[in-house]
């Protein structure tokens, strides 16, 4: 298992503060958060290419962070992938087994079951300059994983690659994964990515962790105002609880399963919201009155915002708005189950 406690680091304006996580053996650990707010200096803190100014990293019983870099057993995959341009695909991959003073044969071992694995044997004589972004990045994890890391550790894997290759990608890191079970802590800012990948998800902001979790459990239920934003629950609203009725206005009430009493703010992710042009009849209490005031076209489906005396928004697919004539200024009744709505 690897551990972190009370783990902090000042550098310049920025402090990672009293980090601590528990990350179990063979476990794919996401940790989630926007640009800046210490993802990677966790990551080198863990590798060794920083010292904390506080706490402790241990892998089982051994305290890593009094190791030397080189005697941690990670493998580190950086964002930009880091590869040596001089250097071909072979060469870069053999890189990592002589800086470990691996011996030849077992070096040659590792090498072949790697690339085999990889499936990258016709890239090995090419240079990273000739190579697309997914090719570059399974030289990287090649390089990494070469060395039979007890850690791999990948910063923003997959941010360089296009959608279709980040998908294709997403597939590879899972397989790799399911196989060789290498306890692997990943960073992203992108949510997708530790739903499609994560056991366990760990959001970090401003150098906090906020919540850890699984990934659904962090998704239906963002313990702060900053998660629930950041996990896109888009419609977060304050209001005041009086049992399971929350009084948002002095005309509107939602019902929810949760019984508080005094300021409370509310979440209702967009998916769970459904629009309609007559009231819907149904065992879900929330029923809304309103008019679209605004529609996003993004692929396959609709994001539509009501005025219904609160500001609420659906994802709604383009075939619902075609069969419902759904546009600016149409009226629409809004509903959605009491369960929806999740209260911080």
């Amino acid at each position: 298992m690897l551990r972190i406690e009370n783990l902090s680091k000042k550098l310049g304006s920025f402090e990672l503060t009293d980090i601590n996580l528990n990350i179990e053996k063979d476990e794919y650990f996401i940790v989630l958060g926007p640009t800046g707010t210490g993802k990677t200096v966790l990551l080198e803190l863990i590798a060794g290419m920083y010292q904390p100014d506080k706490g402790s990293i241990w892998f089982g019983d051994t305290k890593i962070s009094d190791l030397y870099p080189e005697q941690r057993s990670i493998g580190f995959v950086y964002q930009d992938y880091a590869l040596f341009p001089h250097l071909t695909v072979k060469e870069n991959i053999f890189f990592g087994i002589k800086c470990r003073g691996i011996d030849v044969n077992e070096g040659n071992k590792r090498f072949k079951e790697i690339v085999d694995f990889l499936n990258i044997e016709y890239l090995l004589d090419r240079f990273p300059s000739t190579l697309s972004g997914g090719e570059q990045q399974r030289t990287a994890i090649a390089r990494a994983l070469v060395t039979s890391p007890r850690i791999l550790l990948l910063d923003e894997p997959l941010s360089a690659l296009d959608p279709r290759t980040k998908q294709i990608f997403q597939e590879e890191l899972r397989r790799i994964h399911d196989n060789l079970k290498t306890t692997t802590l990943h960073i992203t800012h992108d949510f997708s990515e530790a739903m499609a990948l994560g056991s366990q998800v760990g959001v970090l902001h401003n150098g906090e962790i906020m919540q850890v979790g699984k990934p659904m459990e962090v998704f239906r239920h963002p313990n702060s105002h900053f998660v629930a934003d950041f996990v896109g629950a888009e419609n977060i609203i304050e209001g005041n609880a009086r049992g399971k009725t929350i009084e948002i206005s002095n005309s509107i009430n939602i019902e929810t399963i949760i019984d508080k009493t005094g300021p409370s703010t509310l979440t209702i992710r967009p998916e769970d919201i459904i629009l309609s042009r007559e009231k819907l009849f149904s065992s879900a209490q929330n029923n809304i009155p309103g008019k679209i005031i605004n529609m996003i076209h993004q692929g396959p489906l609709y994001r539509v915002t009501v005025d219904a005396g609160v500001a609420l928004t659906a994802l709604v697919t383009m075939q619902a708005v075609e069969e419902m004539g759904l546009q600016k200024d149409v009226p629409v009744w809004v509903t959605f189950k009491s369960a929806a709505v999740h209260v911080l």
